[in-house]
């Protein structure tokens, strides 16, 4: 086995950009596929038809998380990062090949289904090769795949369809997959690991007896809505009440995308400045419910020269939690529960996330886009009494100012009864 010791800082930023580019490649096949909405219906596929083949993907992911997850707790995270991988790629490829409706939208699900093996474990080994003080950067980076494969996905996909077709356009994903596979399998080693029993492991679970996971998994759906709520509606809010022309408002959103991928980053480095990842997630929070709430005031008064700036800053605030939980839970679950815990997490995100454009998408029927950011904003002050006071990975103030920041080698404490990491095992 290979231990921490035997990798060095290069090996571990290698796999930092292997896990992450295999997280894009993930985004770009579940949230890529609704890109070719377009060209389906330019086909002569009804948009309901069209509309429930492109949520298949995103049907797979979320259906699959946890068990992906209890995988990578088993099995380890290269395997389950390989197999994922391929499991798009050939998905993919079949469907670019497949002819009949119903065949195209199984590989579609079975694509999700792949999609979602990167979520935990490119966690996992972030988490399992970076020192404490280095997580939250490394995590932060990671958590701008997303956006990122998104970002990719708008300007390959419908590009590709509409030039080449829709078969051509599923092989941009199913490539990207592929070489995801390929280097995961070649670049990726699984973080070394305390070797226990079965029955120790299952002694383990960090879910028994304490309500700290489930407070954070309540945190990030309830601050995942003013998120989604801006992606959702942003772009229609200034295209249809502050008057923008789309190419300008899309370029709005674009900045906010971008500057949300950078604010993710410096969440994640602020909370290894502070030897926290609980205290950064509460005062994101509080930023959340004062920013949403400003935006809902200035747009209800129609004072766009403010509006339309704190939709940029409402949007870069609203996404800085997601990294800063993330990594809360794999440093709180531990070893050997972190993948479902990972799993957990986002597929709570996921389901709350689903809900926000039929329910917001009525808020505003009747309350306008003020009402609508103004209940987001109630949501995420609902989100910061669940926040815990301090997490296996937050140090004491005592603690904190007693450390060598010069050296940077503190150590977070670790739940009682938690297996030691990596960090923490006889060498």
């Amino acid at each position: 086995m290979v231990t921490a010791s035997r990798i060095g800082a290069g090996r571990r930023w290698t796999m930092l950009g292997l896990g992450s580019y295999a997280q894009l490649s993930s985004a770009v096949f579940v949230n890529g596929v609704p890109f070719l909405l377009p060209a389906l219906t330019a086909a002569g596929m009804s948009l309901p038809r069209a509309g429930l083949l492109v949520a298949m993907p995103m049907v797979g992911t979320v259906g699959t998380l946890i068990a992906w997850g209890y995988l990578v707790d088993r099995i380890g995270e290269r395997t389950v990062l390989v197999a994922g991988s391929l499991i798009m790629a050939i998905a993919g490829t079949a469907a670019a090949t497949s002819t009949g409706t119903i065949a195209f939208g199984a590989l579609l699900l079975l694509g999700g289904i792949g999609a979602a093996s990167t979520n935990g474990a490119s966690g996992r080994v972030i988490v399992g090769w970076f020192p404490p003080h280095q997580r939250g950067l490394a995590m932060g980076i990671r958590q701008t795949a997303q956006p990122l494969g998104v970002a990719c996905a708008a300007l390959a996909i419908p590009a590709v369809a509409g030039s080449l077709g829709i078969r051509e356009a599923l092989l941009v994903p199913a490539g990207l997959a592929a070489l995801a596979g390929v280097g995961c399998l070649v670049g990726v080693v699984d973080p070394p690991r305390p070797t226990i029993d079965r029955a120790a492991a299952r002694s383990l679970n960090p879910y028994r007896g304490d309500a700290t996971l489930w407070r954070i998994h309540a945190v990030s759906m309830l601050l995942v809505v003013p998120q989604l709520t801006i992606w959702t509606f942003g772009l229609l809010w200034l295209h249809r009440a502050v008057g923008l022309s789309l190419p300008v408002a899309g370029a709005v959103t674009t900045l906010a995308q971008l500057l949300g991928a950078a604010g993710r980053i410096g969440a994640g480095a602020w909370s290894d400045r502070v030897g926290s990842r609980l205290g950064p997630l509460r005062t994101v929070a509080v930023a959340a419910v004062a920013g949403m709430a400003a935006l809902a005031g200035t747009a209800a008064l129609h004072w766009w020269w403010a509006a339309v700036p704190l939709l940029v800053v409402a949007s870069v605030i609203t996404v800085a939690d997601n990294g800063l939980a993330f990594t809360a839970v794999a440093e709180i679950a531990g070893p050997y529960w972190s993948g479902r815990g990972l799993g957990l997490q986002n597929t709570g995100q996921h389901l709350a996330g689903a809900a926000v454009a039929p329910v917001f998408g009525a808020l505003i029927a009747v309350a306008g886009f003020p009402g609508a950011y103004l209940a987001a904003a109630l949501l995420a002050a609902a989100a910061i009494p669940l926040v815990p006071a301090r997490s296996t990975g937050d140090r004491s103030a005592t603690t904190r100012r007693r450390s060598d920041r010069r050296s940077r080698r503190y150590r977070f404490p670790r739940r009682p009864n938690a297996a030691p990491g990596p960090s923490q095992q006889r060498r």
